[in-house]
């Protein structure tokens, strides 16, 4: 890699040349026109020249969000990117646009990597920052949609389980779900902002002709907020199924429970009044008075359950 270890400093640097990223040091890129730069926190700290030539804040620093800001002098702007499968990590970096250059802060590593990926590209004639930095977000989504066809299969897989009474830590599992269509949902909302305000290009620290490549990433961003919309509608579909299903369950209960109770009426009433043992009930002294009852009973039964299937309460 291009790198410089310069007052114990170890940075990246690339120049644009024909079709290709190429790597450089440090005193090289700070010849060039244009170029990139990428720097850990710690480095750009040490950076002190860079930072002094281009009067550049420290507003890198807690990062909990997409967003691009317009200044007189350049852009700046952080990425808040939610790691895929963990709703509750995300990972950050910031950067700045200068004219014809841009300087990365990275910490976790991902610049690197989106870069890697963008090199192993065919790279066509004539690479600019512009479709450079197209290049870099695009790579940021690429894989995106495969993510959400996944998180969908899951929510279908839910339903189906549903559907078998077999859906175990339903309300767990759907809003650790929701939360992640949730956040996914957020995060290409502000791309999609950033997309439209590199589209802009209101300091016209882009070149014109070039700008035009950003409303495709706005677009693509932009359908994949959609996507995540209908994931949340469609988990709340399910999660109306899961309610209807328990309402469901809960009828069938309270149908048992009503039959049983219908059943037994008769059978509390005979046990009741047999139970006041006045001194003139005939049937008290009757020989056939217990077997009489019994078989009462068991005709009570039989007609009220004959009625209830006839009814289809049953």
């Amino acid at each position: 890699m291009g790198k410089d270890k310069e007052k114990g400093v170890i940075t990246i640097f690339y120049r644009f040349s024909k079709d290709q990223l190429k790597e450089i040091n440090l005193t090289e890129w700070q010849e060039q026109e244009d170029g990139i730069a990428v720097l850990n926190g710690k480095e750009w700290e040490k950076m002190t020249d860079i930072r002094a030539n281009y009067l550049l804040g420290q507003r890198e620093d807690n990062i909990h969000f997409c967003k691009l800001e317009s200044h007189s002098d350049y852009l700046f702007g952080t990425f808040h990117i939610p790691v895929k499968g963990h709703y509750r990590k995300n990972n950050g970096f910031a950067f700045y646009i200068l004219e014809r250059k841009i300087i990365f802060i990275d910490d976790t590593g991902i610049v690197e990597n989106e870069i890697k990926k963008v090199r192993e590209r065919r790279i066509r004639q004539g690479y600019t920052l512009e479709r450079f930095l197209y290049d870099f977000l695009i790579s940021l989504i690429d894989d995106d949609l495969l993510y959400l066809s996944s998180i969908e299969k899951k929510i279908a897989e839910m339903e189906e389980r549903i559907l078998e009474s077999e859906a175990k830590d339903f309300n767990y599992e759907m809003l650790r779900l929701k939360k992640e269509i949730s956040r996914m949902h957020r995060y290409y909302s502000q791309m999609t902002d950033m997309g439209e305000m590199l589209q802009e290009n209101e300091m016209e620290f882009l070149d014109k002709k070039e700008v035009t490549c950003f409303g495709v990433f706005t677009d693509r961003a932009g359908r994949l907020r959609e996507e995540t919309q209908v994931l949340r509608e469609y988990a709340m579909q399910v999660q109306d199924v899961y309610q209807s299903e328990i309402g469901i369950r809960q009828n069938d209960v309270m149908k048992v429970l009503t039959v049983v109770t219908t059943v037994f009426l008769p059978l509390t009433l005979i046990a009741g009044w047999y139970g006041m043992n006045f001194a003139y009930m005939p049937e008290l002294a009757w020989e056939y008075g217990y077997p009489a009852v019994v078989l009462l009973s068991v005709l009570v039964v039989v007609v009220s359950l004959r009625i209830f299937k006839r009814k289809k309460y049953l």
